[in-house]
């Protein structure tokens, strides 16, 4: 596999919801590609769109015209998401959590812990393993979300506004994981963000204005 291999292509795609005059245009017609390799942030404020366009990436929304298409390389299991505020299931604990989608891949429960004790110790919250969400921090809860995500050794990652809900210093730790994820695992990586200090830690920046994926020569 090349490293620019286009992982998600985006032609036109748009989505709207709702129909007649109350429908409200979420993206507009949004050209994109995403490579191996890519370190994409998409920057812009709440309700400019930003989480529509991850979740039409992702394949969560249909795009209502246009098409989003993606690398058979992807898989189920290889595309990685990580949502803003939480997603750990309470009865489960720690590496409970970061293994579920490796047992519901149908991977064995022993090589599914392993696997999530390795990349709880990357994201550095290893020693959390035991404890129920409840006993952790929203920030380290963060970081088990991303070690979830890296244990299915993704190609692509998306973060929706990861560090939207943590104060300046636990996000940038929160970013650090992302990034040393994406490294680890050879993932591209696309971020939503509101907090252009988390932008410049991503080689590409993008700005999304009211629904619309501006082109590099408009975000002057």
């Amino acid at each position: 596999m090349s490293s620019d291999e286009v992982l998600v292509a985006c032609a036109d795609a748009a989505l709207t919801f709702g129909r007649g005059p109350q429908a409200v245009v979420a993206v507009h017609g949004t050209d994109l590609e995403i490579r191996a390799g890519d370190r994409l942030a998409v920057i812009g404020p709440s309700g400019s769109g930003k989480s529509s366009l991850l979740h039409l990436i992702a394949g969560l929304e249909q795009p209502t015209s246009g098409t989003v298409t993606r690398a058979s390389s992807l898989g189920r299991y290889r595309l990685g998401l990580v949502f803003q505020g939480d997603s750990l299931i309470p009865a489960l604990d720690v590496a409970e959590n970061t293994a579920l989608p490796l047992v519901l891949a149908d991977h064995p429960e022993a090589e599914a812990r392993q696997r999530a004790l390795a990349a709880l110790a990357l994201v550095d919250v290893g020693d959390l393993a035991d404890r129920l969400p409840e006993e952790i921090s929203g920030g380290q809860a963060q970081r088990v979300a991303v070690a979830r995500v890296l244990a299915q050794a993704p190609r692509l990652i998306l973060a929706d506004e990861p560090t939207g809900r943590l104060d300046h210093a636990t996000g940038a730790r929160v970013l650090d994981s992302l990034l040393t994820a994406a490294d680890h695992s050879g993932a591209a990586l696309v971020v939503t963000t509101h907090d252009p200090a988390v932008a410049t830690r991503l080689t590409v920046r993008r700005t999304m204005r009211n629904g619309r994926l501006l082109a590099p020569e408009e975000e002057s």
